[in-house]
């Protein structure tokens, strides 16, 4: 397979063309990065070309996309703090402002990084590690890859749980009148 589902992304998710696809969700296509410098790095695409901000989605698919980025945080996290015992956190980003479609950021984060980026965002890291082969997704991402697969699947089978099982009476928020 070429590099020709790298200039459409969606389209190649959509027709199974696309190889960094870890699963379908419901609003869309959760795929490891092609950068690794921090292990994990996963985006979730939307599945509808076009779509270049979150705004532009009916209400329903626009809670549905982030209740994906949810659960893609949730598997990524639980992965990367079984395979990475500095394992610190996932941050979660929609930006929008280089690629012209919705899509979703989910970066982990290491006690291991160095202390002039730890604190910051990951796109103040020096441009080398955007471009440096060692980094680039390949063969050796594989147990990473399943890693983050199977916690999305497990992740996934807990949310159809919780969505089937039914409360016992109103919820009380807390909240005085």
């Amino acid at each position: 397979m070429s590099d020709d589902w790298r200039t459409d992304r969606i389209g190649a998710a959509l027709r199974g063309e696309n190889p960094t696809v870890l699963r379908r969700l419901q609003a869309g296509f959760a795929v490891i990065g092609d950068v690794q410098f921090l292990p994990g790095y996963s985006v979730l695409l939307v599945d509808e070309p076009g779509v270049q901000r979150l705004s532009e989605l009916p209400r329903a698919k626009r809670l549905a996309f982030l209740s994906d980025m949810d659960r893609l945080g949730e598997a990524v996290e639980r992965a990367c703090r079984r395979l990475d015992p500095a394992f610190r956190r996932v941050n979660l980003e929609i930006l929008g402002n280089t690629d012209p479609f919705l899509h979703a950021h989910v970066w982990p984060r290491f006690e291991w990084e160095s202390p002039e980026v730890v604190g910051k965002p990951v796109w103040l890291y020096p441009p080398d590690r955007w471009r440096d082969e060692r980094f680039r997704l390949g063969p050796h991402h594989d147990a990473l890859r399943e890693a983050i697969g199977t916690e999305l699947d497990a992740v996934l089978r807990a949310c159809d749980t919780e969505l089937t099982v039914p409360r016992s009476g109103p919820v009380k928020l807390g909240f005085t009148e």
